[in-house]
């Protein structure tokens, strides 16, 4: 029973961190990313607000706001670093994306209007600290669409104030992000004019991303194309998923352990047991009898055994999600301790896992016992 409950109680830890890893990473790239983008196969398109107005009839759209981004290059006194800049509408990202829930200082409401004649810009916090500045200095983009003068190519450049510094967790987007309003960097990019990269939406259920891209697309029709959540990050999501498997598989390796000791205890009753089992079978008992007995004392062990490791496992994810004694590195993990997710689903996994792999050890004690010649075991008795 306790090598059961021991395996048992490691699965659901393991698991639950697991999953609550998945959820917090999860979180993190839905917070810097709407969970359905549309774009256009031809790039950069003008007819945008029309697009909006359709796709506010798709069942299950919360919000939309429209966005152009490209990568540009940002200086500040001796330092440089690549980013992506988005365009964005200041009133607009705050309903599809968590980006004001983000803010380390400033407002995204700062885009709408600088307090300078310079345009506001949104800094993540890596970013930020990769240039040395500060919210309120100044940074120069360099563009790398420019003009061709008789000296050469010369690439855009425009100075923007910072107004704010946002920090999502994850050091790919606070080390390469950068936001401004949709305006300002229209402006700086090729001069697109009234020209957007695509349309990001917020949904109401984040699980219904497929069926929404689907219907954009068929509404849509050519050029446009429409990309959820799970597959821009398919990769990712796939990799976490395949290791969550190989970490049950080898995880379960203690539950087949202790399955063993059932096989042992059981072979160790049915050898003690003999004559018992030859007056059973003399007295008319059938042989599957006789299995049955050793079956339900097999699935007694584990039944038992698995009923405390489900308690000890919930309660050490309990203990861990209230407590959080253990602790990580912020500044390498971006989160103090192991995030816990207990899954109802995975709770079930285990738990059918843990008896099959018991029930299974029962079978050949209980056969053995059931092929007991009656009139041998009770010869010299």
């Amino acid at each position: 029973m306790a090598g059961v409950a021991l395996g048992v109680t490691a699965l659901i830890v393991v698991i639950a961190v697991m999953a609550g890893f998945e959820k917090d990473l999860r979180s993190k790239i839905l917070g810097a990313y709407a969970h359905v983008r549309i774009m256009n196969f031809d790039g950069p398109f003008e007819n945008y607000r029309d697009v909006l107005k359709k796709i506010g009839s798709v069942s299950g759209v919360k919000a939309a706001s429209p966005f152009l981004f490209n990568e540009v290059i940002l200086t500040s006194g001796g330092s440089v670093s690549g980013s992506v800049l988005y365009g964005v509408d200041p009133d607009g990202v705050a309903r599809v994306s968590d980006l004001v829930n983000s803010m380390k200082e400033g407002s995204v409401e700062a885009l709408k209007s600088s307090s300078s004649n310079l345009p506001g810009i949104i800094l993540g916090s890596e970013l930020s600290r990769t240039l040395g500045v500060l919210a309120g200095n100044e940074v120069r983009i360099v563009s790398p669409f420019g003009s061709t003068s008789p000296a050469g190519f010369v690439p855009k450049v425009k100075v923007f104030k910072i107004v704010g510094i946002f920090e999502m967790g994850m050091y790919e987007y606070d080390a390469k992000l950068a936001f401004t309003s949709l305006n300002a960097a229209q402006s700086i990019i090729d001069n697109f004019g009234d020209k957007v990269s695509g349309i990001e939406l917020r949904l109401n259920d984040l699980n219904d991303s497929t069926r929404v891209a689907k219907d954009i697309r068929k509404m849509l029709g050519y050029p446009y194309y429409a990309r959820d959540w799970k597959d821009m990050n398919r990769n990712l999501f796939s990799a976490l998923k395949l290791e969550k498997v190989v970490m049950f598989i080898i995880l379960a390796m203690i539950v087949l352990v202790a399955a063993f000791n059932i096989i042992s205890t059981l072979i160790v009753v049915v050898n003690s047991k003999k004559k018992d089992i030859a007056i059973l079978r003399a007295l008319g008992s059938k042989p599957r009898e006789i299995m049955r007995i050793f079956i339900y004392q097999g699935m007694i062990i584990g039944g038992v055994g698995t009923v405390i490791g489900l308690f000890l496992g919930n309660f050490l994810c309990f203990f861990l999600a209230k407590y959080k004694f253990i602790k990580l590195p912020a500044d390498v993990y971006y989160i103090s301790s192991l995030p816990v997710e207990v899954n109802a689903l995975d709770l079930l996994a285990i738990s059918l896992s843990a008896l099959a792999i018991s029930f299974f050890a029962t079978i050949y004690p209980s056969i053995k016992a059931s092929k007991l010649p009656p009139a041998e075991a009770i010869r010299y008795e």
